[in-house]
């Protein structure tokens, strides 16, 4: 593990308790693509409303960010990269975005949680990330849909 000291401090901290998790560590990340949604995300998770997550399949390639795995656990940082929790995921599929199903929507947690308004708030959302690659949205782009539990909180 290659990150800053307090990632690292927490993790092992997490291991003493949770010694079996030693061999899933996945990554420290935050939500979104801005301070107000890391924070904003973050708290859904931690009063329990979020539980699922979506990624750009081929930004995602992209950036050489692996796939999330079953198992694995993430530490979720807030907008100042500090560790605020700790997921374990529980499933993860690949699929197309105008595949992506009115449960897994409702698992992300975000307004309504409708499936209209998952796709009118995400292809929002990868619109403003692939500009940043020259890149366009295309429905029928693959998404990485991640579920999760909340397994510690900070």
């Amino acid at each position: 593990m290659t990150e800053k000291l307090e990632i690292t401090q927490y993790w092992n901290d997490y291991l003493k308790d949770h010694p079996e998790a030693a061999d899933y560590y996945d990554s420290a990340w935050a939500f979104g693509d801005n301070p107000r949604l890391a924070d904003e995300l973050l708290a859904l998770v931690l009063d329990g409303t979020k539980t699922g997550t979506a990624m750009n399949y081929e930004l995602n390639e992209v950036l050489g960010v692996p796939l999330p795995f079953i198992g694995g656990h993430s530490i979720l940082l807030d907008s100042n990269g500090e560790p605020r929790g700790i997921v374990k995921t529980t499933k993860f599929e690949i699929v197309s975005f105008a595949e992506v199903t009115a449960e897994f929507a409702y698992s992300e947690g975000e307004d309504d949680r409708t499936l209209e308004s998952w796709r009118y708030e995400h292809e929002v959302y990868f619109t403003r990330e692939l500009k940043a690659y020259n890149k366009e949205f295309d429905p029928g782009m693959r998404v990485i849909c991640e579920n999760f539990k909340l397994v510690h909180r900070k």
